[in-house]
């Protein structure tokens, strides 16, 4: 019953992480309810999005049929023995969306978006395209861009008096499907991992980069490698724009009964191309030794996930990023030792009330991170991140959080959710991707984690209405980071 609520809202070949920023569909929270697909399910779990959606042709008449445009030569009841060779829906989508508060030192309004859902399959490959353009008021001076990508300001003497904020957003899938092998071309963010808010080697609330990946199943193991074009400056007149981060990972996952055991390896390389890393059997932490050290920068990271009686999960991530020996991370003394550790539990039942399904469960979880993680030596080079943010967790090096949700879906419309938030931020150097070190200081300076850092709490209800054609939500952050969110979003 569950799969049947989850698939009338398919509106994709993948299964993706939640735009969370800009981008939104219908669907407020799709990866919350796609790992509590996982939770309460009986299949092997696996956790490497974006991922093909097995259901997207199976049921692309019955939920795309009402496209603005829509084509197919789906066979009916009378010539099941043919197969489907090509459908394709398009629909115009946007919405209308209020954002201000503290946090933002600004108030957006009205913020105006609009464009194209492309999506459809031909024979072997399947595709999806979300093209917005945005237009924007701001009341700050000098608005900052909600989704901390490039935005252009257009300035009043050059637009007849009228001054505004405008920009371009995508994200769209390619892809080709062979038995156990996928080849995706894309423009989106991995998310690697059991958790959800706190992922620490790719994760869903990162910046969107173009990337190319290649994912096989073989029994129960998954392999995943890719290679992504991580960008570093955001603002377009910078002269060095264009200077080049590399970003290549591999996935290896194991999935045996309830029980799921995930390696990732990640590596950056910068102003150096090395299309061999790209292989699935080539272990990156190795080969990392080949390059110079201030050229490229990795990772090695493991996960473990244990569903217990369809209920509930429990799972933790452990996140390397170096270290001088196995002895001085047990030590943890100085910032050689650059490491972070998840640990998070979700329950989840779903309910019959008045006949209708409800979806209902709580997720929590703790991340602890390290100064100077997902840095390097020199600022602005080979440092795990794209746009000056973090590729995996957004809280970045020197931090602690914990966060809880409690959250329900009713009649697969309804949606609504109170996250709790208890979080840590260091200010001393080592505090942000780009704080540096010269590697002969680095076993000389002593680690100070979250020295005289102080917890801030904040609190955020929510409530979302998914119809078939129109959404609504609203999202209230109270007492520390403090803004509101309202959006009124269609897809035709």
């Amino acid at each position: 019953m569950l799969l049947g609520a989850a698939a009338t809202m398919a509106a994709s070949p993948v299964i993706g992480p939640e735009h969370t920023r800009n981008l939104k569909l219908l669907e407020s929270s799709p990866m919350l309810f796609e790992l509590h697909r996982q939770t309460t399910g009986d299949h092997l779990q696996y956790f490497a999005y974006p991922r093909r959606d097995t259901n997207f042709i199976k049921r692309f008449r019955e939920t795309e049929g009402t496209a603005l445009l829509y084509v197919d030569n789906i066979p009916g009841d009378s010539a099941t023995e043919r197969k489907a060779t090509y459908g394709l829906a398009a629909s115009m989508v946007g919405g209308v969306d209020y954002r201000g508060g503290e946090a933002l030192g600004d108030t957006i309004w009205p913020a105006v978006d609009g464009g194209l859902y492309l999506r459809g399959f031909i024979d072997s490959v399947d595709f999806v395209l979300d093209a917005r353009i945005y237009d924007e008021g701001h009341s700050a001076e000098k608005p900052r861009s909600f989704d901390r990508e490039f935005l252009e300001i257009q300035d009043a003497e050059d637009n007849s008096g009228i001054e505004y904020v405008s920009y371009s957003r995508y994200r769209a899938h390619f892809a080709f499907n062979y038995d156990w092998l996928r080849i995706d071309l894309a423009r989106d963010v991995m998310h690697w991992g059991p958790g959800y808010y706190n992922n620490l080697t790719l994760n869903q609330f990162a910046l969107p980069y173009n990337m190319l990946s290649m994912d096989m199943f073989v029994g129960p193991l998954h392999v995943l490698t890719f290679y992504g074009d991580l960008r570093i400056y955001n603002n377009n007149l910078n002269k060095k724009k264009d200077e080049q981060r590399h970003l290549f990972g591999h996935r290896y996952e194991l999935a045996v009964g309830n029980g799921t055991l995930g390696i990732s390896e990640i590596q950056v390389l910068y102003e150096n191309m090395k299309p061999w890393l790209f292989v699935p059997c080539v272990p990156l932490f190795m080969e990392k030794g080949n390059y110079s050290e201030y050229s490229n920068n990795g990772a090695l990271a493991m996960d473990f996930n244990y569903r217990l009686f369809n209920w509930a999960r429990i799972y933790t991530e452990f996140f390397l990023d170096d270290m001088e020996s196995p002895v001085s991370l047990v030590q943890n003394d100085n910032i050689e030792a650059k490491w972070a550790w998840m640990v998070g539990l979700q329950a989840a039942h779903d309910f019959k009330v008045m006949g209708k399904l409800l979806e209902a469960g709580t997720i929590a979880e703790y991340a602890r991170i390290e100064p100077y993680v997902y840095s390097h030596f020199h600022e602005n080079t080979a440092q795990l991140a794209n746009l000056g943010y973090p590729i995996g967790n957004q809280n970045g090096p020197n931090s602690q959080v914990v966060d809880w949700t409690v959250y329900g879906r009713f009649n697969g419309r309804i949606v609504a959710s109170v996250r709790n938030s208890w979080f840590w931020k260091g200010t001393d150097y080592g505090s942000s991707v780009n704080d540096t070190t010269p590697i002969t200081d680095h076993k000389k300076i002593p680690k100070k984690f979250l020295d005289g850092a102080s917890m801030e709490y904040s609190i955020t209800p929510a409530l979302a209405y998914e119809g078939r054609y129109v959404s609504f939500m609203g999202e209230l952050t109270l007492i520390n980071d403090e803004k509101v969110y309202l959006r009124a979003g269609f897809k035709f």
